[in-house]
Parts: C-alpha cells; structure tokens; sequence
C-alpha cells in the first residue's frame, strides 16, 4: 500500500450537505481497498488565482493509504462531480 495524499476544491455555492455527501462518497472510494488516515477540511478559502470567475472555494485535504488503484478511480470520480473545482491526489514518499 501506497500513501496518498488528496487536496479538493469545492464551489463555495455547494450546501453543507452536498458537502458532506461527496466527502463520505470519496472517502467509501478510498475504503474499497484503503484507509483513510486523516481528513482536514480548511474550509472558505480565497483561491490564488480566478478560477471560472470564482474567487473563493473550499478547500479538503484526505490523507490515505491505498493500492494503486484507487487514485485513478478517485480522480474519475472527481472530474465527474460538478461541485469540484480543482483537484490533485499525490503519492507521498516515505
């Protein structure tokens, strides 16, 4: 297993909710073949640069062990869900 490292962007526009929803929805990605260590949410934070005439975002960063995998399936995932911004998931050397 590999360490991983997952930083999201969501539209400020999206309800807790709907935040909640996709969080829970990645995190059961990862716990198909992994685990999740931590999970930091820094919550309103204003972008470095404009992105789709959006300023602001919130910001998720996941922590997880995981095989191989499941990054690719998690960075499918990703691109799908409209309330993502921006994403990046990195291995994490030990």
């Amino acid at each position: 297993m590999n360490k991983y490292e997952l930083m999201y962007i969501l539209k400020t526009s999206a309800e807790e909710e709907k935040r909640t929803q996709l969080l829970e929805k990645f995190k059961g990605i990862i716990e198909t073949d992994g685990q999740v260590e931590n999970v930091d949410e820094w919550g309103n934070r204003r972008l470095a640069y404009e992105i789709s005439k959006t300023n602001e975002g919130y910001y998720v960063l996941v922590n997880f062990n995981a095989s191989a995998d499941i990054p690719k399936e998690l960075d499918r995932n990703l691109k799908i869900a409209d309330e993502v911004i921006r994403h990046m998931i990195t291995r994490v050397e030990a």
